[in-house]
């Protein structure tokens, strides 16, 4: 059975790939019917799918596709049971503010809700966690609803065992921890801790790559700069100050945009450059277009 449907979808368990699949497993081998399943939203057309359904159909892997079948439906009975156990979990949790109206962004348009990952829990996961913490962190980029449940899972609301948001971020292991010996420097680097919080906003900061946010530029910058790994625990360090300030004074974020942090870096290298002309004897003027 050599079937390409996978390079025509790249989701087998999209609407699309589900539907063929169990069509296949419930009997139909006609590749044009087949394509009849696709979903309008799919960027492949029906001749594309239906040709990539050409191909024998072997017995022993048609059995083995019912029972990967199979498996994967007891996986997601296992995962809604989950889900369920989860949502009374945060049911038994008291509230920490009063419901509030929906948020409204600085032009007065009302905030655009992100769509929720795949594996995200099949009830409002947002709203509870908002519930509990009475702020938003999905506000921030690059932090989704399954980071932020991650992040109060291992860290709680409770943001006074940290004196301070570095005692906080050194917990993480997103702090520097040079090793000095007589003045020298042996070793750049941070402590190697093994945090899942952590590895939460480092996934978080490294979803900022595409984002047209403060911290997405910010994070581009630092990556041009000074690589990719670095650049995500910086930007990991950044994220855990942001949650930090959220959870303990119920602060709300909100982005500035790129064209102010682009417009803020330009000045500060202007600064600079004055500065250190000063020093040696010149007068730097800015040119006018």
């Amino acid at each position: 059975m050599n079937l390409q449907l996978a390079n025509v979808i790249s989701d087998i368990s999209g609407l699309t790939g589900q539907a063929i699949v169990r069509a296949i497993v419930a009997g139909e081998r006609d590749p044009r019917k087949l394509a009849q399943f696709r979903d309008p939203r799919i960027q492949a057309s029906e001749e594309e799918i239906a040709k990539s359904l050409e191909g024998n159909w072997r017995p022993e892997l048609l059995f083995v596709l019912q029972q990967e079948l199979e498996m994967y439906d007891t996986y997601q009975r296992r995962i809604a049971e989950c889900d369920l156990q989860l949502q009374k979990h945060l049911a038994s949790l008291a509230n920490n503010v009063p419901p509030r109206p929906p948020e409204v962004e600085p032009d007065g348009k009302k905030r655009k809700r992100a769509k929720p990952a795949k594996n995200a829990p099949r009830f409002d996961l947002s709203c509870e966690l908002q519930r509990i913490t009475g702020v938003d962190l999905t506000r921030i980029d690059g932090i989704d609803v399954m980071i932020a449940q991650t992040l109060l899972s291992e860290v709680g609301v409770d943001m006074s065992r940290w004196k301070t948001e570095a005692h906080f971020a050194s917990w993480l292991g997103l702090c520097p921890d040079n090793r000095v010996s007589g003045d020298k420097v042996l070793r750049r680097g941070t402590r190697h801790v093994v945090n899942r919080a952590a590895n939460a906003l480092r996934q978080a900061a490294n979803a900022l790559i595409r984002s047209r946010s403060y911290l997405g530029a910010q994070y581009r910058r630092l990556r041009t700069k000074l690589g990719a790994p670095k650049a995500i625990t910086a930007m990991a360090h950044r994220l855990a100050r942001l949650v930090y300030r959220m959870l303990k004074y119920g602060q709300r974020y909100v982005d500035k945009g790129t064209e102010y942090y682009e417009q803020r870096y330009r000045n500060q290298q202007i600064q600079l450059l004055r500065k250190n002309a000063t020093k040696l004897g010149f007068h730097i003027t800015e040119a006018r277009a």
